[in-house]
């Protein structure tokens, strides 16, 4: 809701300043370039694969960055409540641009790996801070509106990172993949070193080193077995044995030190709530799935259906846009009638449906048919993914909040890591037996080998015409068998979310955060954090007029018009006003706010002093029972959060929030009350 102007000191105390602008604009070209990395690899990794050699290793170019940045996530917001977040934002982006440099000069496939987990290390810290310092320099009324800006940035980057990696890896090489990191991101250290202004932060915690590192070392340990067994190593090797006993020790390890953590990194009592549990069962299965396909559908249309990097991109597209126009209509749905068992449930059978006419895909398929596969496995995936969060949010109590939506969207990474290394893996098992068979006893020209064709998908070219529907044909079929083997796990997903206990939501918990929900990596904010984006998203969709007709009908008076209403709090909140200024600076037309005014007085609740408006006794009265009003609508949608045991923050963010539209009694104009922007 757009603030209001006067020429009085306090309305300075309450506008956002102008030059705020220029540093979330900074933030957002941070966030564009961590969110960007995690979708513009996917159309480039099949020239990658020739340039380097190593195609049984292409997941892991994926999986190294997705990894990091899981794993880094939680210490980066705690670091930065520490230590103060401007500092730690900019070492984030420096870690990136040097892992995004190094990635651009790899010279094999282990050195591009070993810098995408660099450069995930530092996207974690991006990804996490600039919605975190929003809170920062923001006040509470406002963050829900300029935290959709972040969202919308994730949300663009799903369209945009296929198309732009197939374009700079066709137009100029892969390499710009990475190196076009670079301006943007030196641009964004200058401006957030030279404008961004925050309080230091003196929050002290507990941090969580080791089971931190104990819980990304189960991670890893899963997704080596999950990658390597089978090809590298065979499923009975001494190695991959060796990973499991010592990934199982680790996760013993992990529960031991989490009973005792005093802020643990995954607090182990969320488990004790079925709907969490089974959420974050169902958003390991989605981050599966997406990641997985992601990651290798463009592989079939280069090598396969013989598509350039960027049509490629653009061949991707009905697949995004099912996910996201998806994803829209269900939160929306979810947000008006309060349902949601629905969703999860038609989005898991969706997505297995998907999953399987994905698997019917060959070389033969029509554009129009792969656009179909590709749209109908979108819609099931946004269908599930905008829900999961509001469900884990409204399942736990205020005090988990924070950390119950952190642990949901971990498991979506670590399913997305797991997803992709267990596709690369069916996928180069398959390739390698089919290969073998169609090639066994054939006389291939000099230098071409089954193997070499594995490695290198360019060796198809080499190929006498004849030979080259035969491994064409092991290349489809090879990455299709992959989504045929995922389609049981998207079931195992729709068989859970039938055991999903529907409750009402909540109001505050209506409001889902595309930042949230859409990205694989997870996030990590304060309870309080959590609920104060809410509460201002709602406020925000409300839009003025329905806000204030709501509280004059609440406070007893719904004959009032929202403008008189309006003008009653404003009057409270700086003693007096000029109705032609309010309107000629604010948002509210000329013809509302003196329709408003007359009301005000004919109702003897406001009276004439000169050019302004002073409160009646009986407006001061009306005034502080809409103020009161506005203050239990909050509270409201906070449902059984706002219990006589609640938390003080709570309290204050309900207070702040009220203070903000409604001002307060100690508040006068000659001296009013200066409030930081923080």
């Amino acid at each position: 809701m757009a603030l209001d102007t006067t020429h009085t000191p306090a309305k300075d105390a309450e506008r956002i300043p102008g030059n705020v602008l220029v540093p979330i604009g900074a933030l957002l070209l941070g966030l564009l370039l961590a969110a960007l990395d995690q979708t513009i690899v996917s159309t480039a990794l099949p020239t990658i694969v020739s340039d380097l050699g190593g195609l049984e290793h292409l997941s892991w170019v994926v999986t190294a960055y997705l990894l990091a940045s899981t794993a880094a996530t939680p210490l980066w917001g705690k670091l930065g409540d520490q230590y103060g977040r401007k500092r730690l934002f900019q070492i984030a982006i420096v870690i990136f641009l040097v892992g995004s440099a190094l990635c651009g000069m790899s010279r094999n496939m282990g050195e591009l790996i070993g810098f995408r987990a660099l450069q995930g290390l530092g996207g974690g810290g991006l990804m996490v801070l600039s919605m975190a310092i929003v809170g920062d320099i923001v006040p509470p009324r406002e963050r829900g509106r300029y935290q959709g800006l972040f969202g919308a940035v994730f949300g663009a980057t799903s369209v945009l990172g296929p198309l732009l990696g197939g374009v700079l890896t066709e137009q100029l090489s892969w390499r710009w993949v990475f190196y076009v990191n670079l301006p943007v991101g030196i641009v964004a250290l200058a401006v957030i070193a030279t404008a961004l202004r925050i309080p230091r932060m003196s929050a002290r915690h507990v941090i969580d080193y080791l089971g931190t590192f104990l819980i990304a070392a189960v991670a890893t340990c899963l997704v080596l077995v999950a990658s390597l067994g089978g090809t590298t190593w065979a499923w009975g090797s001494a190695q991959i044995i060796g990973l499991v006993v010592v990934g199982i020790v680790l996760a013993v390890a992990f529960v031991a030190v989490e009973r005792r953590a005093a802020e643990p990194v995954l607090p182990l009592k969320l488990f004790g709530i079925r709907t969490f549990t089974l959420a974050a069962v169902i958003s390991f299965i989605v981050g599966f799935a997406m990641f997985g396909a992601m990651t290798y559908l463009p592989t079939f249309l280069q090598v396969v259906q013989g598509v350039s990097p960027t049509m490629s991109g653009v061949h991707m597209l009905p697949m995004v846009i099912g996910l996201l126009l998806s994803s829209t209509l269900s939160g929306q749905i979810v947000s008006r009638t309060g349902r949601w068992k629905v969703f999860p449930v038609t989005g898991t059978a969706v997505t297995t449906i998907g999953l399987l006419l994905l698997h019917r895909l060959d070389e033969h398929s029509s554009t129009a048919e792969m656009s179909g596969c590709f749209f109908v496995f979108g819609l099931g995936l946004g269908l599930v993914m905008q829900v999961l969060i509001l469900i884990v949010q409204n399942a736990v109590s205020y005090e988990d909040l924070g950390v119950a939506t952190s642990g949901a969207t971990f498991f979506r990474s670590i399913g997305a890591s797991f997803g992709v290394a267990i596709f690369g893996s069916v996928f180069a098992s398959r390739l390698a037996d089919k290969l073998a068979d169609a090639f066994r006893g054939v006389h291939l020209p000099a230098g071409v080998t089954p193997g070499a064709l594995r490695a290198d998908p360019r060796g198809i070219a080499a190929l006498p015409p004849a030979l080259r529907p035969a491994a064409l044909h092991a290349y489809a079929s090879s990455i299709t068998d992959v989504f045929l083997y995922a389609a049981p796990v998207a079931a195992l997903g729709f068989v859970l979310a039938w055991f999903l206990k529907e409750d009402r939501l909540r109001g505050s918990v209506t409001a889902p955060d595309a930042s949230e929900t859409i990205p694989p990596n997870p996030v990590q904010r304060s309870s309080y954090d959590e609920c104060c984006r809410a509460l201002s998203l709602l406020g925000t969709r409300e839009g003025r007029r329905e806000v204030y007709r709501k509280i004059n009908e609440r406070a007893g008076h719904g004959d009032l018009l929202p403008a008189a209403g309006w003008l009653l709090l404003r009057i409270r909140k700086y003693g007096s006003v000029e109705p032609g200024v309010l309107a000629e600076r604010g948002p509210v037309p000329l013809k509302v706010v003196l329709e408003g005014a007359r009301q005000l007085e004919e109702r003897h609740l406001a009276e004439r002093l000169g050019l302004e408006l002073t409160p009646t006794d009986e407006g001061r009265v009306l005034a502080e029972q809409l103020a009161r009003a506005r203050e239990e609508s909050l509270a409201d949608l906070l449902g059984d959060w706002w219990g006589p045991d609640r938390p003080t923050d709570l309290d204050r963010l309900v207070r702040e929030l009220t203070d903000e539209m409604c001002g307060t009694q100690r508040e006068q104009p000659q001296n009013p009350a200066a409030r930081p922007v923080s």
